[in-house]
């Protein structure tokens, strides 16, 4: 139990140095040795000079993913730009499987970006499309041509227009500058939605992607806010006395799980955020914090040390009772579901140090799948393929993602900084 009391403290009062740059870089560190051979040809311009590569954002979202290996640019015989142009027998001999060409136009209002998707082996259009873009919409309509593309090939819905949260701070002891940020899965076009003095942590999306929930120090001690990403509107809906912490939303949007230790030891309290109505969740002498929803509604899970070290355990609302997960270890924390409820991912504590983990919940086999040694508060892509979490690279925090099978990874590191607690959006479209 002082050991979990001390990692929440730890979490709750962390620090970090430096500032922050507004948008993060992807490094690509590990792809997948079954990714999908593709070629995404640069999308032709008339000429013009355009403010973003578009194919280029296509063929690094789909590398990210661990699907797909693009092939290099210096590598391509041929350049079509529509689909009666592509002479297959060349792409054949480089092994690709699918290619993507287009074109990209500039109109009155905006963009124009025409795009097919093409069966190299089946010499066949698969997908084509004409996307309008508005004059600083050119990342977007890349974000969205690369989830049509991924759903196409895949059959998984692609999740690179949704969005991410992620905390960053400036300056060093009583300076510290706290800010949490939003920003495209990809890192790019960041903004700032808080600012403060006092450390932010666990920013949570509200289920339909409008705002945010999270826990702030801003007067002196933690509360917990609920905050509208587009207008800025905020209220403070939790303040009781010790802990208010680890906020998460209902499937529907109307009740959020959260952990207080008003009435003693920390536990599980769910509050419907309409009226502010509160119900325990959870009663015993134990540690209980972290609370997730499971996709349905039905159950939710969280962290507790009933059993003499952080374990995972799931709550029914049917039936009122407790089970245990986790088994394997002596630390597994920061569970989260899959978005079809069969996986659980979360932070295991192995020979290499606290890593990411993905469990099967029907045969209750733990796999890590992270390569790093310092990993915590994971976040699933709404999709479920990718987890991001926070780590360290060297000496400065960084955001991390890897694929859920393990087979790709990629960091999201600041110029300067550390980078902490992200979250994934749900889809926004």
């Amino acid at each position: 139990m002082k050991a979990l009391m001390t990692i929440w403290l730890s979490a709750m009062l962390l620090l970090f140095s430096s500032l922050a740059q507004a948008n993060l870089t992807i490094e690509i560190t590990r792809g997948s040795d079954r990714a999908t051979p593709i070629a995404i040809v640069p999308f032709s311009a008339d000429g013009e000079s355009l403010p973003e590569d578009v194919a280029q954002i296509i063929s690094d979202n789909l590398e990210r993913s661990g699907y797909f290996a693009p092939l290099p640019r210096n590598a391509m015989y041929d350049r079509p730009s529509s689909g009666d142009e592509v002479r297959y027998g060349q792409w054949r001999a480089l092994d690709v499987r699918y290619l993507v060409v287009g074109q990209v136009s500039r109109g009155a209002d905006g963009y124009r970006i025409r795009y097919e998707l093409m069966d190299v082996s089946g010499q066949r259009r698969m997908l084509g499309e004409s996307v309008s873009a508005g004059s600083n919409e050119l990342r977007s309509g890349a974000h969205y041509v690369s989830d049509q593309i991924f759903e196409a090939i895949t059959g998984i819905r692609g999740a690179f227009s949704t969005r991410i949260a992620y905390v960053t701070a400036q300056g060093v002891d009583q300076d510290m500058q706290f800010g949490l940020y939003v920003a495209d899965a990809d890192g790019h076009n960041s903004q700032q939605v808080l600012n403060s003095r006092e450390p932010i942590l666990s920013p949570v999306w509200s289920p339909d992607g409008r705002k945010l929930a999270y826990v702030s120090f801003e007067t002196e001690r933690p509360a917990i806010y609920v905050q509208d990403v587009g207008t800025g509107q905020r209220a403070q809906v939790a303040s009781f006395d010790g802990i208010n912490g680890a906020p998460a939303w209902s499937p529907d949007g109307r009740r959020l799980a959260m952990t207080l230790s008003k009435d003693g030891q920390p536990d599980i309290y769910i509050m419907d955020v309409g009226s502010r109505n509160l119900e325990r969740i959870t009663n015993n002498s134990s540690i209980d914090t972290e609370p997730a929803w499971a996709p349905d509604g039905r159950s939710l899970i969280f962290t507790s040390d009933r059993s003499g070290g952080p374990q995972i355990y799931r709550y029914s609302f049917g039936s009122g009772q407790t089970e245990r997960l986790t088994f394997t270890g002596n630390y597994n924390a920061r569970g989260r579901l899959s978005p079809d409820g069969e996986a659980l991912f979360l932070i295991h504590r192995s020979n290499n140090g606290f890593q990411v983990a993905r469990q099967d919940l029907g045969s209750g086999r733990l796999v890590v799948i992270s390569e790093t040694r310092s990993d915590e508060s994971p976040s699933v892509a709404p999709n479920g393929t990718m987890v991001i979490f926070a780590t360290q690279q060297g000496n400065s925090g960084v955001l991390g993602a890897v694929s859920a099978d393990g087979r790709a990874s990629y960091r999201l590191p600041s110029a300067r900084g550390d980078v902490r607690e992200p979250a994934w959006s749900p889809f926004l479209n």
